[in-house]
């Protein structure tokens, strides 16, 4: 390390003395004088201390821009000064005159060393910082290469080129300010390139990436796409339920294609006779209060209605009775068919009352039809298929209250009660159905002749829907076989 340092203190000793700056010395003299009185000890040019740090940094006679300047440390004038830079070091010093004592040497050797230790930090840290800007030179003139190999031709040759790796001294001011002319240069061209880079890239036809969708867009696409789920899954729910009904739908098609097949083979086999699903009847023996039939269906709120059924009376001309009753909470003749003693049959309706020109007093079956209907009281009554009366006025614009008490063979004085064995009907009942419109005289008709049945929309004749009572039976029986019979 002191061979070093006798080398760089020597090398500096050689420079003359009038390229350094002026600066100032410790002891109030400046740089002239003490270039002078160095002079006048030494033979050779001499460098004041000043000089020594401006050299330190690099071999040249100025350090690139940038470069921290050693800072001045104070030296003894005169001979003194000239004995400083001879002291020698190492084998490479020249030997110089020996003057002062030893503790004047020993302080000169500690501010020597001093001095060098700063030298070379200077010149470490110039070294640095010129690799840096190698490093940086070389990235630079890489970066603008990638950039130069991916435009045309004649981009790539616009311009001079500088070689910056070219041999020469880096200690040449001249070079150094040419090397930061060439960074400046590619700084600007590669801001350049990369500003006319997309414009580019998009006239040599490559499609521009798509734009982000916004956020609104998207919430609308998941708002839609909710709903079409939803939409999906009624569907669904809708097709599970047509599908369930379409069951439902075929089994009632191949019942009534079995009961046609039935009537298919009666009629093949020479029956012209009718037999309906529930062929049976109620038969009260006697006149009493307490035997009866009730219809365990609840009706609907009713317009117009009509009721039939085949009737066969046993009272021995003394009047049929009452064959059917419907009351309701708070009116109890609601409807009714009644024929008391010697009177003629009437139907009462809200306690309305038409006389009906019907005769049943012969002990032979009959079919009966009553038709009515709200509007202005409209009702027609049948016998055996035949049109034996008509009126109106019967309780006009009274629709017949629903959630009542149907019952057979009985006249109700309370909501399914109370009643009266002078008002019992006697003999059988058969084929009581009850429709919600009134029957054109072509449908009664064929009932009653058992060539064209037909069973009640409201209140079809049906085995389940009719509970006899009080010792009244329920028998099988086919009227229309019984008269094919005849």
């Amino acid at each position: 390390m002191l061979a070093f340092l006798g080398a760089v203190i020597c090398i500096i000793a050689s420079v003359p003395l009038a390229a350094s700056p002026a600066r100032a010395l410790p002891g109030g003299a400046d740089n002239a004088s003490a270039a002078s009185g160095t002079a006048a000890v030494s033979p050779g040019p001499q460098r004041s201390l000043s000089a020594l740090h401006g050299a330190g940094g690099s071999a040249g006679p100025s350090a690139l821009p940038g470069a921290p300047a050693a800072s001045a440390h104070p030296l003894p004038p005169g001979p003194l000064f000239s004995r400083f830079l001879c002291t020698p070091l190492a084998a490479a010093c020249p030997s110089g005159t020996e003057q002062g004592d030893a503790a004047g040497e020993r302080e000169e050797l500690l501010l020597l060393q001093s001095t060098a230790e700063q030298l070379r930090q200077t010149a470490l840290q110039q070294e640095a910082r010129i690799r840096a800007d190698q490093d940086t030179i070389r990235e630079l003139t890489g970066k603008l290469g990638r950039c130069e190999s991916g435009l045309p031709r004649g981009l790539q040759d616009a311009g001079p080129r500088r070689d910056t790796m070219a041999d020469g001294a880096w200690d040449s001011p001249a070079l150094i300010l040419e090397l930061e002319d060439a960074v400046r240069a590619l700084r600007d061209r590669i801001d350049r390139i990369e500003q006319e880079l997309p414009a580019r890239v998009n006239l040599s036809g490559v499609p521009a990436p798509a734009p982000a969708l916004p956020t609104t867009l998207h919430s609308k696409m998941d708002e839609l796409e909710g709903q079409l789920l939803a939409k999906v899954l009624a569907l669904e729910k809708e097709r599970v339920a047509l599908s369930h009904g379409s069951h439902q739908q075929r089994q009632e098609v191949e019942k009534e294609l079995d009961a046609l097949q039935d009537r298919v083979a009666e009629l093949e086999h020479g029956s012209s006779a009718f037999s309906p699903p529930d062929a049976f009847k109620i038969s009260i023996p006697i006149r009493n209060n307490y035997m009866y039939a009730r219809v365990r269906k609840a009706l609907p709120e009713l317009y117009a209605f009509t009721a039939c059924m085949w009737l066969r009376s046993r009272s021995g001309g003394t009047g049929q009775g009452t064959p059917f009753s419907y009351s309701v909470p708070g009116q109890a003749n609601e409807v009714v068919l009644l024929e008391a003693g010697h009177e003629p049959m009437e139907l009462l309706i809200n306690d309305k009352v038409a006389q009906l020109p019907l005769s049943l007093k012969d002990s032979n079956w009959h079919h009966i039809c009553i038709a009515w209907t709200t509007r202005d009281g409209l009702w027609s009554a049948y016998q055996d298929g035949e049109l034996r009366g008509s009126g109106e006025n019967l309780a006009a614009w009274h629709p017949i209250k629903p959630h009542g008490i149907l019952i057979l063979g009985q006249e109700q004085d309370t909501l399914g009660g109370r009643f009266d064995a002078t008002q019992a009907f006697v003999g059988d009942i058969a084929q009581f159905n009850l429709w919600d419109h009134a029957l054109t005289p072509a449908q009664v008709l064929g009932i009653a002749n058992c060539t064209g049945p037909l069973l009640g929309n409201v209140l079809p004749w049906e085995d389940k829907l009719v509970e006899a009572f009080g010792g009244a039976t329920k028998a099988p029986f086919d009227i229309c076989k019984e008269r094919a019979k005849v």
